[in-house]
């Protein structure tokens, strides 16, 4: 079949925070998407709330813009590794990429990770030097770092023979010419993003086609309409489909068998703009959103009959983490959101796991509790946050790392390296911080950022180390430190971590919690909760300045009588709350304790509630 050149499929990959968001704005405002009246809001690609309250992409999302008379399909796509199966999952839909680099921080991990799956997969690959108007850009050493980057990951010939744009996303304008970048900067010359649009025709080929003409489509990803159902979203690789044509599903079932559907396509999109637009009938090479099947996940071959074999399927990288996912079995369950039972949580994580293939999810010997298995402490965090928002209450484990053993029966673990932007007065409290962790410090470069007062060390350290160390890191840098990992595989076991050393402060009694009760057991520990606030026996209420658990009682009331002191009575208030995160509630509990989650409060408890059948003893704490 005979392809139309006037098309082109790119994504545009980075480190988080390098401008992909903010350049897809400029893209579609200068390709007139949108109508001059049209009020249009900044990072207009963040469409879930997590991403515009959080900053970051978490999906990958599709757009097109008309440059002429060729449509370019763009994807955009996630910067952090915790949703880097969102990058290799959309590889396969297009035939270039964007590679964004910050001016002034260069290739960082995640940088490196994007970059090599794009190689990989045969893209060519445009470099953006993004934010040289930064005061501390350092343009002609981040280009350096890039190229040594893709000769370091294998480079062919042509891929390394990459073009360089050098870009201001936030003013919107860019220049392949590095000596006009002054005169852009001190407004002497106006600029746009043409020259990223006319290097995008000319070195992006057009859509690679299977040589037979039969209909074949991957679907790379999902999206669901209220009217239509369940959409596929993937590039056609050979043939066009219409609306109401018959074709087959052909996928595999949660023991991974084979499987096989066939069904009617009840409606056709392509995309211009952030629109998906009702077409009869698309051709190969265009990305496609079809509808017609409830059955479709990621990874299953759209084929238009049966002598045509399935496309290999999506395959990520494998988690390193687990958690536990449990039905909320505390005395106030249902008070603040929708008591959800086994199937209905089974069924929430079931859908989760399909629309993201870099999630796994495992059955337990306990009826009601479900491990899922991940990437990272931010992927979970966001997961849980989104079925708080869905109005379930449920409950959650301490996250656990996955372990595997080599040939010779020796335990490995998965390693990171962590890459730390800080300032240079932090640097001891996070070397140390690092190094009780198991950290080991491969690289340190100082003098960066403007007056060269920041420092950039890179740490090699197991995952488990990094439970948790985030907020810490932010801490003890005041807000002002930089933090990004990348997986580098499995190493040795490094032996035990240092995790927490002090118990739990645990309610003996159901009841409202008490100033006056919480008052004297302020020199027992730090204190979660304030006054009025409900408690059940097993709740932990604060946290122990001793290794072993205590049970108190918080609802304590002051005795009532006629007696006074001599002298006036003091006005005494507590001295302060410690109010806990969910990162850091996930980093602060024991195994043998749960995060009751649910969409008002995060509460934290023991798995055993009745005081009489536990042990306050760390060393026989019951898992």
């Amino acid at each position: 079949m005979q392809v139309s050149q006037n098309l082109r499929n790119i994504c545009i990959i980075a480190h988080v925070d390098h401008g992909k968001t903010t350049l897809v704005d400029f893209l579609l405002r200068q390709a007139g998407t949108f109508q001059q009246h049209q009020t249009v809001s900044d990072r207009v690609m963040d469409s879930m709330d997590l991403e515009r309250e959080r900053g970051i992409t978490i999906l990958a999302k599709n757009t097109s813009v008309q440059v002429g008379d060729t449509k370019i399909n763009i994807v955009d796509t996630p910067g952090h590794a915790d949703f880097g199966g969102e990058v290799e999952r959309i590889m396969g839909m297009v035939d270039g990429a964007l590679l964004l680099v910050d001016a002034a921080e260069g290739p960082l991990p995640q940088t490196r990770f994007v970059l090599q799956k794009a190689l990989a997969q045969g893209l060519k690959v445009i470099l953006v030097i993004n934010k040289v108007d930064r005061p501390d850009a350092r343009v002609e050493e981040v280009v350096n770092q890039a190229f040594d980057l893709f000769i370091d990951l294998g480079a062919s010939e042509a891929q390394a023979n990459f073009p360089i744009i050098y870009a201001c996303a936030r003013q919107g304008w860019c220049t392949l010419d590095f000596n006009q970048v002054p005169e852009y900067l001190n407004g002497a010359r106006k600029g746009s993003l043409q020259p990223l649009f006319d290097e995008v025709l000319k070195d992006i080929p057009p859509p690679k086609v299977l040589g037979h003409s039969g209909f074949q489509m991957l679907v790379s990803n999902l999206s669901y309409s209220d009217y239509v159902g369940r959409l596929a979203i993937g590039r056609i690789v050979s043939g066009s489909v219409k609306k109401g044509q018959r074709i087959i599903r052909r996928g595999i079932d949660e023991l991974g068998n084979p499987r096989q559907e066939s069904f009617s396509t009840s409606q056709l999109f392509t995309y211009e703009g952030l629109k998906q637009v009702d077409v009869p009938e698309v051709f190969a090479g265009d990305i496609a959103v079809l509808a017609g099947s409830e059955l479709i996940e990621i990874g299953d071959t759209l084929a238009g009959s049966d002598e045509l074999p399935p496309l290999p399927r999506i395959y990520v990288e494998k988690p390193t983490l687990g958690m536990i996912f449990s039905v909320n079995t505390s005395p106030l369950s249902g008070k603040e959101g929708e008591a959800i039972q086994s199937r209905k949580l089974r069924d929430r994580l079931l859908r989760e796991v399909r629309q993201n293939v870099a999630l796994r999810l495992e059955e337990t010997a306990t009826n009601d509790q479900f491990r899922v298995l991940g990437r990272g402490e931010l992927q979970f965090a966001i997961l849980i946050e989104q079925m708080r928002r869905e109005n379930f209450e449920f409950m959650i484990g301490k996250p656990t790392v996955l372990y595997k053993e080599d040939e010779k029966g020796h335990r490995l673990e998965p390693m990171e390296r962590a890459v730390l932007d800080l300032p240079a007065t932090a640097v001891g409290d996070v070397t140390n911080m690092f190094q009780s962790r198991k950290g080991l410090l491969t690289k340190y470069d100082g003098g960066s950022g403007v007056d060269g007062s920041r420092v950039r060390l890179e740490f090699d350290i197991p995952t488990r180390g990094l439970l948790g160390m985030r907020s810490r890191y932010l801490t003890v840098t005041r807000g002002a430190g930089l933090f990004s990992t990348l997986l580098l595989g499995y190493g040795p076991h490094k032996g035990d971590l240092p995790h927490r050393t002090s118990g739990s402060l645990i309610s003996d009694r159901t009841g409202d919690t008490v100033e006056y009760g919480l008052l004297g057991l302020e020199d027992r520990g730090t204190m979660f909760v304030g006054p009025g606030v409900p408690v059940y026996e097993g709740m932990i209420v604060g946290e122990h300045n001793k290794d072993n658990d205590l049970n108190v009682n918080p609802c304590k009331e002051k005795k009532l009588t006629n007696i006074r002191a001599a002298h006036a009575e003091l006005l005494v208030t507590l001295s302060g709350i410690r109010k806990m995160s969910l990162e850091q509630c996930i980093e602060w509990i024991d195994e043998d304790e749960w995060i009751e989650v649910t969409p008002k409060s995060i509460r934290l408890r023991k798995k055993v509630l009745q005081l009489n059948l536990r042990s306050v003893k760390r060393s026989e704490r019951v898992d």
